[in-house]
């Protein structure tokens, strides 16, 4: 059973579809590239990022929070096992935000080859990256409201710069459905654009809502959802609403990711977005 934020998922075909990665043939085709994009509003690239240097990452990442009770005592990091009772909330808010997030290991993967000349192949630019960008765990069987992603598009995050960023959501490791990978609105950019070129969606950073299956109900449309692999990513569009599920995984074992941001570097950027990210800091 598929859930996010403890609503359960419409499951029929009309309802939850999957997630299309980009053919081969099509990986180093620009226009393609493009015009899928457009039209789909998200490229799902399969094994862009080599899976070594991500769960290399996972490792890293799990140890640094090892003090707040997130893992397993006497388990590997790299597993992301979840620990028994709580999480020591205030040490796990200093390894994060002092350590990880302004650390050289996460810039270095952030800006990996793979990553950084992709976008700058890809924009045919100078190319920025975001400072503000977010990394996240979720542990198995927690539900209920804020625990996911709600549903949104990230314009609404991003109104001080270009409309043009595009996202890039990193999975740190295998994610597997149950693990509560992220979701994507099929089609959902088209409205998007449309209402916000009639400035019907001019609004406060702010979710669309938690209810899922009823957001698909509205637009009579389906969630994408897949079994992404370590060293997936998805390059997604401003304008798709997308949202998180529910970690269900049956061993324990933690979904961790990441999302960043490129622009070109010749269009206006979101002065906002230009400091570490930190869970205070208003964004």
């Amino acid at each position: 059973m598929l859930t996010s934020n403890g609503y359960v998922l419409d499951e029929s075909e009309r309802r939850l579809g999957r997630l299309e990665p980009v053919p081969t043939e099509e990986r180093h085709d620009k226009d393609a590239l493009w015009g899928r994009l457009r039209r789909d509003g998200y490229l799902y690239l399969k094994g862009q990022l080599s899976a070594d240097l991500v769960n290399s990452f996972r490792s890293y990442y799990f140890a640094a929070l090892a003090n707040a009770n997130v893992t397993r005592p006497g388990t590997d990091p790299s597993l992301g096992i979840s620990a028994d009772g709580p999480i020591d909330r205030a040490e796990m808010r200093r390894a994060l935000f002092d350590t990880v997030v302004p650390g050289a290991e996460y810039a270095d993967l952030c800006s990996t080859p793979a990553i950084a000349d992709w976008f700058s192949w890809f924009f045919e630019d100078d190319i920025h990256l975001h400072k503000r960008k977010i990394i996240r765990h979720t542990r198995a069987g927690e539900t209920g409201i804020g625990t996911s992603t709600q549903a949104h598009y990230d314009l609404v995050y991003l109104r001080g710069g270009s409309d043009r960023v595009l996202s890039m959501w990193i999975p740190l490791g295998d994610c597997p459905v149950e693990r509560g990978g992220l979701a994507y609105l099929e089609g959902s950019h088209l409205w998007v654009l449309a209402q916000e070129r009639e400035g019907r969606l001019q609004q406060p950073a702010a979710s669309i809502t938690a209810d899922l299956p009823g957001l698909a109900e509205e637009h009579d449309t389906r969630w994408l959802v897949t079994d992404y692999e370590a060293g997936d990513v998805v390059v997604h569009s401003a304008h798709i609403v997308h949202a998180g599920t529910d970690n269900e995984d049956p061993d324990g074992i933690m979904r961790l990711s990441t999302d960043i941001r490129y622009q070109r570097n010749s269009e206006p950027i979101d002065w906002r977005w230009q400091d570490h990210w930190h869970y205070a800091d208003g964004l």
